[in-house]
């Protein structure tokens, strides 16, 4: 029989992005919105600038960090910079192409059911010629909000159950919603085709 050797991918893949893990968020109004939260995170964060403690931001999520400033102060985008900030939705959007390569970075977030608390995401992938070949800082990873606080702090995935590397599997992406709650997890085979699995929000967690 062929011996397949598993390695966890998805633990790799749902990575933490700064070092920092809780992040006041300021708003006016009711309630926080996607642009709130983005100003939050991205305004207490830091590019890399120790290469022993590697605090603050790594360079994939500091592009996405470079747009949104832009974007807040009123500055044009550069040419090969797609930017789309979906304040009704609670969606951000930011893409980057140069000749074949694309980064693709998203944000997101949730209400949960006990209207105390939000869940946000943050996405990073990187594809070539539209297939997803991973970077070093490619992932998933997830901040909660709490209403009482006025604090997104990092969290766990909540709810996903790993996919495992095996002879078939190359990759594992991710796309956040940009309407409706579910995440789309795609995995790349090595014959070049790809299979998908929708993770559904209940409110609490996902589940496929």
């Amino acid at each position: 029989m062929k011996r397949t050797t598993f390695a966890l991918l998805f633990a790799c893949l749902v990575l933490s992005v700064a070092a920092q893990d809780s992040y006041k968020v300021n708003y006016t109004g009711a309630k926080p919105t996607i642009k709130d939260f983005a100003q939050a995170y991205f305004s207490q964060v830091e590019v890399w600038d120790d290469p022993v403690e590697e605090v603050g931001l790594d360079e994939a999520t500091n592009a996405f960090k470079g747009a949104w400033m832009r974007y807040h102060e009123g500055v044009e985008q550069p040419d090969d910079v797609k930017f789309v900030v979906d304040e009704k939705n609670g969606y951000i959007l930011y893409e980057s192409q140069y000749e074949n390569d694309l980064i693709r970075a998203e944000m997101c977030y949730w209400n949960e059911v006990d209207g105390k608390h939000k869940l946000i995401a943050i996405n990073i992938a990187c594809f070539t010629d539209g297939r997803h070949i991973p970077g070093q800082f490619d992932g998933l990873s997830f901040m909660r909000y709490n209403n009482a606080t006025k604090r997104m702090t990092d969290c766990d995935a909540p709810g996903f159950t790993a996919l495992y590397m095996n002879d078939n599997l190359d990759y594992i992406s991710y796309s956040l919603p940009r309407t409706g709650k579910n995440i789309i997890e795609t995995a790349w085979l090595k014959n070049g085709k790809t299979s998908q699995r929708v993770l559904k929000w209940n409110g609490h967690k996902f589940s496929y």
